[in-house]
């Protein structure tokens, strides 16, 4: 016999509809209902609330075979099959991510076929990967962020199974895994979880309705968040969850949502005795996420920084449109180095208002600040999706690759950038509702008219030749430029494994000397300095040493103090 739960606070009656079978459930206090049922693996069934007939699938459905709109299949992760019993995991500090998505990560799209993939990543020095969302969704693709059923995964991938196995071939390969997990809104098809309560605020915020995370109801709606985060850990193996856009998570309780997940987070490690991750997107620049439940904050491992991105692009690339209007400087960039947030405290013109607070360098160490040339968003959220590599040169790349992973940060790269992927990633959805596809693909274009964009320069999420153009080419691999960038990114990852002064975590050991005017810039990590030349002319820095890597357009070696343009080196000073 199987125990059947839903919540349905406001319900008169619920009935489980399993297979061919109606079962009346019996209300049993705090708004749920229960039933118990014979019911095997891959058996279907769902719910029906008073006299509406329309079944529904489970709210906290573990798979849904059909598309999210169907029925909910019985099923439970097989615990024979998990092959990384001695798997005692990792902990952040130390470790260098790889943020993919598994649809266009590979050809294929699955979890089966990235496996083919993890010893390349082991190779590059990669000690954690972190998948984007792979929850079930409506369509065939998407960037996983309009996920509905919360409790599932997506049958696009592989399924429960086929994660199963591909965080089983992590973990045999040394591997952490992180999950990509989005709690701050759903997406705008197969979404039924009002039918069943207030799970839902009236509000909205940048993608749809808020969740009530503090009116009435809001106990049962936090539950239903913290459980499905434990159900990664627990179920799945998973090592660390990497939780969306935070600052979208309005909580007004005294105790926030995020500080009950880790304080749930933290038990649960102690029972399964391995560490367990907790890594926040947050645009806030407010270090209170990562500062201990004790001291006042929410307890969180670890957040994004996207200040040290735009430092490290602005400098290298030029750019200073939209959010990217402060930053540019070198002050700007030996400030982020040298103290996790450039916006701390200080006037965001972006904004138009003051942003942010100071880090205590004393407090806080730089391995709770994950450090990143691109994401994701900082690449699919451009116009067309174009990559750094679709208009930096080799040089400028292999630049920007040094300071971020050489920095006092954890660091983390985006599927491709270690080769110089040629390869967009564009914003590509699959909306099954033709009115949801035209208004994504409107919405699209109408953001960037504004900066100059014509419709048809916007590729057009829908189609599906977005997609397709995302996936990344392999074969790149072997040619150059992309052999040389990729041989360059393996020797910084060695350097920061074989060095202690790279992952030494405190900011107050990080020193910065630069010159504006000749655009050379200094990167001091103890005995060990990072000289990057962002000019186009050749340079003279005051620095010697021995050199320990190099980059320069013609050679491989940096000679004396003179640096050629878009190049580096790494010296010991000793």
């Amino acid at each position: 016999m199987r125990l059947f739960r839903v919540w349905a606070p406001t319900a008169h009656s619920v009935q489980l509809h399993l297979n061919d079978d109606i079962h009346p459930l019996t209300r049993n206090g705090g708004g749920w209902w229960w039933v118990r049922a014979t019911a095997n693996q891959g058996d279907r069934y769902g719910y029906s609330i008073d006299d509406n007939p329309q079944v529904l699938p489970d709210p906290r459905s573990p798979r849904q075979p059909d598309g999210v709109h169907a029925r909910s299949a019985v099923h439970d992760v097989d615990p024979t099959q998990w092959s990384d019993h001695n798997w005692t995991g990792r902990p952040l500090p130390g470790s260098v991510l790889y943020e993919l998505h598994i649809g266009t990560f590979t050809q294929e799209g699955t979890f089966d076929a990235a496996i083919d993939r993890l010893d390349h990543l082991v190779d590059l020095g990669i000690t954690t990967v972190e998948i984007m969302p792979v929850n079930a969704f409506d369509g065939t693709h998407n960037w996983g962020y309009d996920g509905v059923g919360w409790y599932a995964v997506t049958e696009n991938y592989g399924g429960p199974d086929g994660l199963q196995r591909f965080v089983n071939a992590c973990h045999l390969r040394g591997l952490a895994v992180c999950l990509d997990v989005v709690y701050n809104h759903l997406g705008p098809s197969g979404n039924y979880l009002p039918r069943f309560g207030p799970y839902l605020a009236d509000d909205r915020n940048t993608w749809g309705q808020r969740l009530n995370l503090d009116g009435p109801g809001s106990d049962a709606v936090r539950k239903h968040i913290i459980d499905n985060a434990l159900r990664w850990f627990a179920d799945f193996h998973i090592d660390a969850l990497r939780i969306d856009a935070i600052h979208a998570l309005v909580d007004h309780r005294a105790t926030h949502v995020l500080a009950e997940l880790s304080r749930e987070t933290e038990t649960l490690a102690t029972h399964l005795n391995r560490p367990l991750t907790l890594i926040a997107e947050s645009d806030l620049n407010d270090t209170r996420v990562v500062t201990p439940r004790a001291a006042g904050g929410l307890g969180l491992t670890a957040q994004w920084n996207d200040d040290l991105h735009h430092a490290v692009h602005t400098a290298i690339s030029g750019e200073r449109q939209g959010y990217y209007s402060d930053f540019g400087s070198l002050a700007c960039l030996a400030r982020t180095l040298t103290h996790g947030f450039f916006h701390a405290a200080t006037y965001s013109s972006f904004r138009g208002r003051t942003h942010g607070a100071p880090i205590r360098r004393d407090l806080v160490p730089a391995s709770a600040l994950i450090g990143y040339t691109c994401t994701h968003d900082q690449v699919g959220n451009r116009a067309t999706g174009d990559r750094p590599s679709a208009y930096l040169s080799p040089g400028q790349l292999a630049s920007k690759a040094a300071l971020v992973l050489l920095s006092a940060q954890t660091p983390m790269l985006f599927m491709g950038e270690e080769w110089g992927a040629t390869s967009p990633f564009q914003f590509f959805t699959s909306h099954t509702d033709p009115a949801i596809g035209d208004a994504t693909r409107e919405g699209r274009r109408a953001e960037f008219a504004d900066h100059g964009w014509t419709a048809d320069e916007v590729p057009d999420p829908q189609d599906p030749a977005t997609f397709l153009r995302s996936k990344l080419d392999w074969t790149e691999l072997a040619a150059d430029p992309h052999a040389r960038l990729l041989a360059c990114y393996r020797g910084l990852l060695t350097l920061r494994r074989s060095r202690p002064e790279f992952t030494d975590p405190w900011l107050t050991n990080v020193w910065c000397d630069y010159d504006e005017t000749q655009r050379w810039f200094v990167l001091r990590r103890g005995h060990v300095a990072v000289v990057v030349n962002l000019s186009e002319d050749e340079v003279v820095v005051p620095i010697r040493g021995r050199v320990l890597l190099a980059w320069s357009p013609a050679t491989e070696t940096v000679a004396g103090t003179l640096f050629s343009p878009h190049s580096f080196a790494v010296l010991d000073e000793h």
